[in-house]
């Protein structure tokens, strides 16, 4: 029983780091959607599990479809590092790191989306950065391998609003720096210290259809 209410309250805690209610908060706010009401059947548990990769099943047609960017995402590749209580303290880091990039580099709605055909080829733009290529989606581990002139794997988890997209800090990184480049902006670095101090969490995008 102890170890139950141990669980519930990181478990809360969790919640609040990584922003998991309200879909339609501002970036920035620690509110940001990192879960889902769909598939686990709403309650608290099942979806703090949807922000482990892989825990929550999907198939190809889930992901099909046009994708708009709406706030910054987490995940974590294990339930253990879900489970502990200093997770949500590392979730809120990430979260307010992320939205400080986000907003540095002008990420939007209209110039960060990924659209995913039943054919296997996708298209998007990340920053304004235009993508376009093939994918391959494994059911058992929530990958999207999008081949194109550069290479990403994405992480797919569920939302209150749709799908986070979330990538390895390390590659997402590169990407921003491409960005930052193009627009003469200096101060990136945030999603460096990232991705020395947070192993395990994965770092992208809340997106909606």
């Amino acid at each position: 029983m102890i170890k139950k209410m141990m669980m519930a309250v990181a478990a809360m805690l969790m919640l609040q780091g990584c922003g998991l209610t309200n879909p339609g908060s501002s970036i920035g706010s620690t509110q940001s959607s990192t879960t889902s009401s769909s598939s686990t059947g709403g309650s608290i548990l099942g979806g703090l599990l949807d922000l482990v990769v892989g825990s929550v099943k999907l198939s190809q047609k889930d992901i099909v479809g046009q994708w708009s960017y709406y706030e910054p995402a987490c995940a974590f590749t294990s339930e253990n590092l879900l489970a502990k209580a200093g997770g949500s303290v590392a979730a809120q880091k990430v979260n307010e790191k992320l939205a400080t990039v986000y907003k540095s580099i002008k990420i939007s709605s209209s110039n960060t989306q990924l659209r995913f055909d039943a054919d296997g080829k996708y298209s998007g733009k990340i920053a304004g950065i235009p993508t376009s290529g093939t994918y391959t989606f494994d059911a058992s581990t929530g990958q999207i391998k999008m081949k194109s002139l550069v290479s990403l794997t994405a992480y797919v988890t569920r939302s209150t609003g749709g799908m986070n997209f979330t990538f390895e800090s390390k590659k997402i990184l590169s990407l921003f720096q491409t960005v930052s480049a193009i627009s003469g902006n200096k101060t990136l670095g945030t999603i460096g210290d990232i991705s020395k101090s947070f192993d395990g969490v994965r770092v992208g995008f809340a997106m909606k259809k």
